[in-house]
């Protein structure tokens, strides 16, 4: 059932994209290692799939790991890898069944060569599914993504295939990593923190901003509701004054 206000159905946003933001706080509050609130945030991780594909969210993107996050404690990124690997075995068929498409966007030049395989496989084994497209940022920074399309461009003008006149924003977007993916209409951190940490920055130019106090092991069904009960409440503008 799609979330409703005042009786009546609101239109529910068609992607949503999430800052998973909290799980050391989460396992430093209990007295527990890191890694705890991580596994933790993978049942949320869970959790808020099922819950997208019941709202009808056609696309969910997840902030999984940053590429500022190589310089966490080489302990703690060896863990999260793990934890990586070990979603990718155990839970990709599950997506498969539930009609999910699973993509990664981010530096996979940086990831380790089994995880890359494993997320290749698991790409290649959901690529027909329609019902929700999850994808998942690993190893990803927006400015490196800007960057990396910007040079891309440059090298079509320095070879002539490309006038510097043609570039527009429409053809940036084609060069970045979600390139045919839709803007996120909202965009969603837990924690309490009020930033976006260098995610999608191009993308979340005219996104709705919700940001929520839960902690990212604690997010359930009803704070994804609730996010998108402030995002019906909100008139989208795209930079066009009203009134």
């Amino acid at each position: 059932m799609h979330p409703v206000e005042d009786g009546a159905e609101r239109s529910v946003p068609v992607h949503v994209a999430i800052i998973m933001d909290g799980n050391g706080r989460w396992a430093k509050r209990r007295g527990l290692p890191r890694i705890a609130g991580h596994r933790r945030g993978a049942d949320a991780l869970r959790v808020t799939v099922e819950a997208a594909a019941e709202l009808g969210i056609r696309h969910l993107t997840l902030f999984g790991f940053s590429s500022e996050n190589w310089g966490r404690p080489s302990g703690e990124v060896e863990e999260l890898m793990g934890l990586l690997r070990m979603y990718l075995r155990a839970h990709i068929a599950e997506l498969h069944a539930n009609n999910v498409r699973l993509t990664v966007i981010g530096a996979r030049d940086r990831l380790p060569g089994d995880v890359v395989d494993l997320i290749a496989g698991a790409e290649r084994q959901t690529a027909g599914n329609s019902r929700l497209h999850l994808q998942v940022a690993l190893s990803y920074g927006a400015r490196d993504e800007i960057v990396a399309a910007a040079r891309s461009l440059a090298a079509d003008v320095a070879a002539g295939t490309l006038a510097v006149d043609q570039i527009d924003a429409a053809r940036l977007a084609d060069r970045l990593q979600t390139r045919g993916v839709p803007d996120p209409d909202l965009v969603i951190r837990t924690s309490g923190e009020q930033r976006l940490s260098n995610f999608l920055l191009w993308q979340a130019a005219y996104a709705e901003l919700v940001f929520v106090d839960t902690l990212w092991p604690d997010f359930k069904k009803r704070d994804l509701d609730d996010a998108i009960r402030e995002y019906q409440q909100r008139e989208r503008r795209f930079g066009v004054a009203t009134g």
